[in-house]
């Protein structure tokens, strides 16, 4: 993998400033910032189908709108068992808090609640893993559903598993170093986090092309 130009490659690009700025301002309202995320998606599936090029021109806002909403309902779909358990750890909290005096109660409660939070860090961690396999069939498909190919998904991660959880670990770098866009008065972190995700889709985009046994996903 070419990591020094995941994170560079944003700056070749002529107009980069201009494209930054506009995905940056984007990020700042809510709703629109969708069309951020679908901006990255056309952008891995640039990377990912070799273009020397990748940034697009921002001439498609509607396009880009309706992929990251789609990915954005896929995800939260996956996220669900997460709400659900957090809905009920704080019923049950609730429950518990109400009936202080009962206290082999209050006890199975609280580690009913444990066992809940550690299931919900577990299935987190295993969801932050998953979600860029996801991302990745949906970018090259334009499917909604092919987000839910879990067999083909979990055979490309597994296939490719190595340079998979590179690009993950070097995202997360990203994401790290966009958080100091905070010095520039908070607004700078919209615009460095939207450098991170474009670092993420070229990052996942060479993952593909790299891959020895590409899936089918068209």
């Amino acid at each position: 993998m070419d990591i020094g130009k995941a994170f560079t490659y944003v700056f070749e690009d002529e107009n980069w400033l201009v494209k930054i700025l506009i995905g940056g301002v984007l990020m700042l309202i809510p709703i629109a910032n969708l069309i951020s995320i679908g901006y990255a998606l056309q952008v891995f599936r640039n990377v990912a189908e070799g273009q020397e090029r990748p940034l697009p021109e921002w001439d498609d806002w509607g396009g880009y709108f309706m992929k990251g909403l789609m990915f954005a309902i896929g995800v939260l779909i996956y996220a669900l068992p997460i709400i659900v358990l957090f809905i009920a750890v704080t019923a049950l909290g609730a429950m518990t808090g109400a009936k202080q005096g009962e206290g082999a109660l209050s006890n199975i409660a609280s580690f009913c609640i444990l066992c809940s939070l550690f299931l919900a860090g577990l299935y987190s961690l295993a969801l932050a893993i998953w979600t860029p396999g996801v991302m990745i069939f949906y970018a090259l498909s334009g499917e909604f559903g092919a987000m839910f190919r879990f067999g083909e998904i979990f055979n490309f991660i597994s296939t490719n598993i190595g340079n998979y959880l590179i690009a993950l670990v070097l995202w997360f770098v990203a994401n790290f170093i966009a958080s100091f866009g905070v010095i520039l008065c908070a607004v700078g972190v919209a615009f460095t986090s939207f450098w991170a995700y474009l670092v993420g889709a070229h990052l996942y985009g060479q993952v593909w092309r790299l891959s020895p046994k590409q899936s089918t996903v068209v």
